[in-house]
């Protein structure tokens, strides 16, 4: 049997996202997995308190039935269907009581008994050939003394899935994989090969006797995977006539990623119906050609595939790369953000992640989480993706659409309440009551709301964070004019840190109080009015460095870029990836992320000493922590206990390009602030560092010729600030020498 029929044998169920989402087949691992779940017990621990909203968001599976065609949840389309019946008890309570009639006597063998959740029974039973349904719940009724539920009987019905802890009993016999003799594919071991009749993409662990079992993957990558891109990028799967002559440059080509090993290729190679003496023949004249490495168009799907990507998009992500220094790894990417860049190309990939930071921040605006400096922060974010005229920025506006549904279902609810109550208002009589106000909450206002209605959501938050999108930043520099705009400056700045903002009118036409503004937006903006909003008197106010730029390619002269639609799984998912972000309260533990921004903020510090460069020292610290916060994100969505090494990678990713995009935008005009405010020349751009260009004893007139633009006050700032370090020790007044604490700082990271 191969590999592939026993991994299908092992599917002992389906498993949907929710009623309407595609049931896929699963196997224990997966069933198990999905239960030990924090956010699952989380969501069924709100259930249990009344949220019945969030019930249907609860993922399904299937006892019933372990396949079914193209994913399809339905009677006609069942493919395995199982000899079970699962029965539903609704009375509360009486999960342990059921278990113990049961365990002691029970009329038929059961497979599951686990409490529901909102504490009602399941039990899964093994259903006689023969018996019908109607009869086992009869005689499930009798056994138990409590009536299931007649409607949970046929082969497409599913079950809201509940954690590890509401199992009371499991058998064995649940997970024993059901495999008809037709469903195994036939292998003649004797051989070592696969039959005429195997599938063409199937893979065998071992090929000879006596040889050890093979990976059957390149650098974590399928073989399949490879052979299926190789086909995309070549003409598509051999035609009647061509299928010697496509296989052979097929092993040609694959050989280099095969070791040149003829066995290797033996057992990762399509056959199209040949037998093992035609395939090994044209193995073996493939292999006569000398070997010259991996070929490009091989090393691209590579690439490609390791970065989750289209092969055809690699020399896209290679020029993004180099521009940037970012590579984004959609593969490496939790659930949620995965889904976000379907059908975005590759140059895009960065303002997308970064448009939807502060919309995924606000969902998780329970979490708290302690920083590197041990202060406790929440997830306060703001973006602006900047980009000329008919640069696509509306596909950062795509994906949030997708992410701020569950915000538009209950604020069409909460506004409707509100216009209903200025309705009874309005309408009272002269010598009437006014009607309560009903304080609804309503987190998604827009970039333009005036401060005093602003102070109201707040005030009425109940804790949340409130989230705003704009499509045009010039709209809201316009509308933020005369005042307003240095107001809502200073809620933007405490938005990052919940800090406290009010105003008090002696008026009831405005709004008055105090609250802690918990407030994160993205925006959406053409150069021009990006600069417009930080000038060069506003850019010291702290805004700049609080907010993660992201920047659009450059379209100019360029081809039309080619986007691709999201499934409805895929939008399915990012609906799932919102919930697990809504369930997650208290205190996150993030060391390994704490130790990892903690590193690289010290490397950016030593960085800017060396260079005296106060432009990237400023940008640092909020760049790290914006990071730190995209790395949370990250870490809620994976589901893990521990941070991955690729919500590591996240983080810094994130951290660097931040602090490159915020130099690059602001970074000039800080730098003239600086050399206006001090007397003291100060560089801004790509360190290029003054220390490291020096000898190890260097006098005062060369480290005054590397820094030309500089006073004599400055280079004396210079040297005393690299003294107090411990990098240099004088050797007289005009001399000095490095010391073995002078820092190496890497070239790359």
């Amino acid at each position: 049997m191969t590999q592939e029929a026993i991994i299908s044998a092992m599917k002992f169920t389906c498993i949907g996202k929710g009623h309407g989402a595609p049931c896929l087949p699963a196997t224990r691992e997966d069933w198990e997995a999905l239960r030990r779940e924090s956010w699952l017990a989380q969501m069924c621990a709100r259930i249990e308190k009344g949220d019945e909203e969030l019930k249907h968001r609860l993922p399904v599976w299937t006892p019933h039935c372990a396949e079914f065609k193209d994913n399809h949840r339905a009677i006609a389309d069942a493919v395995k269907p199982l000899n079970r019946l699962m029965l539903d008890f609704d009375e509360k309570g009486h999960t342990d009581e059921i278990v113990a009639r049961l365990l002691e006597k029970s009329p038929l063998v059961p497979l599951l008994i686990e409490e529901s959740v909102r504490r009602g029974t399941h039990v899964l039973v093994e259903l006689p050939e023969g018996m019908t349904a109607e009869t086992a719940q009869e005689l499930m009724q009798e056994a138990t003394g409590f009536t299931p539920d007649a409607a949970v009987k046929d082969v497409s019905r599913c079950i809201y899935m509940v954690p590890e802890d509401h199992t009371k009993y499991v058998s064995e016999r649940l997970f024993e994989p059901e495999i008809s003799p037709c469903a195994a594919l036939s292998r003649d071991d004797s051989k070592g090969g696969l039959s005429r009749d195997d599938n063409p993409y199937t893979v065998i662990p071992s090929v000879a006797e006596g040889s050890q079992e093979m990976g059957l993957s390149f650098k974590g990558i399928p073989y399949t995977s490879i052979i299926a891109e190789w086909w995309r990028r070549n003409g598509g799967e051999p035609a009647e006539g061509e299928r010697n002559v496509k296989l052979h440059k097929l092993a040609v080509n694959l050989r280099a990623i095969c070791d040149n090993k003829k066995e290797v290729l033996m057992a990762v190679m399509p056959r199209f119906g040949l037998s093992d003496v035609e395939l090994k023949s044209v193995i073996d004249s493939a292999c006569k050609e000398e070997p010259k490495g991996i070929s490009k168009v091989m090393q691209q799907i590579v690439d490609a595939l390791e970065l989750g990507i289209s092969s055809d998009e690699i020399e896209d992500a290679e020029a993004v790369a180099a521009e940037t220094g970012i590579k984004v790894n959609v593969k490496a990417l939790p659930i949620g953000l995965r889904e976000s860049l379907v059908g975005v190309p590759v140059s895009m990939h960065m303002p997308v992640l970064c448009g939807i930071m502060p919309i995924c921040a606000a969902y998780a605006d329970q979490v708290e989480v302690e920083y590197c400096d041990g202060n406790t922060h929440h997830l306060g974010l703001m973006t602006i993706v900047r980009g000329e005229q008919a640069s696509n920025k509306s596909v950062v506006k795509n994906a949030i659409d997708i992410w701020k549904r569950q915000f538009d279902e209950e604020d069409a609810l909460a506004r409707k309440r509100e216009e209903e109550w200025k309705e009874r208002k309005k309408g009272r009589k002269a010598n009437e009551k006014a009607p309560d106000d009903p304080h609804v909450l309503i987190r998604q206002v827009p970039v333009t709301v005036s401060c005093s209605t602003l102070l109201k959501r707040f005030k009425n938050a109940q804790g949340h964070t409130l989230y705003s999108f704009g499509e045009e930043l010039d709209t809201l520099r316009k509308t933020n004019g005369a005042g307003s705009w240095s107001s809502k400056y200073d809620i933007y700045r405490l938005s990052f840190d919940r800090g406290e903002w009010g105003q008090d009118y002696n008026s009831d036409a405005a709004e008055s109080g105090v609250v802690n503004v918990a407030y994160n937006w993205t925006m959406l903006g053409t150069n021009g009015a990006l600069r417009k909003c930080f000038k060069s008197d506003n850019i010291e106010n702290g805004l700049s460095s609080r907010v993660l730029i992201a920047e659009m390619p450059d379209c100019s002269f360029s081809k039309m870029p080619k986007f691709g639609k999201r499934s409805a799984e895929d939008e399915t998912r990012i609906q799932e990836a919102v919930t697990r972000l809504r369930s997650f309260t208290g205190l996150v533990d993030v060391p390994r992320l704490r130790k990892a921004i903690e590193a690289w903020v010290e490397e950016k510090r030593v960085e800017a000493a060396k260079d005296i460069d106060h432009v990237k020292d400023t940008y640092r610290k909020r760049a790290a922590v914006i990071g730190f916060r995209c790395g949370v994100i990250f870490h809620l969505l994976s589901g893990k206990v521990k941070e991955s090494k690729s919500c590591l990678d996240f983080a810094l990713m994130m951290a660097e390009y931040c602090l490159k995009q915020q130099i690059k935008v602001f970074g000039e005009a800080l730098r003239h602030e600086y050399v206006n405010a001090q007397d003291e020349c100060q560089r801004y751009g790509v360190n290029h560092s003054i220390f490291d260009q020096l000898a190890p004893a260097f006098s005062r007139e060369e480290l005054k010729a590397l820094k030309s633009d500089c006073t004599d006050s400055g280079i004396r700032n210079i040297i005393m600030r690299w003294k107090r370090d411990g990098w240099i020790e004088p050797i007289d007044r005009h001399h000095w020498k490095k010391t073995s604490h002078c820092p190496i700082v890497p070239t790359s990271h």
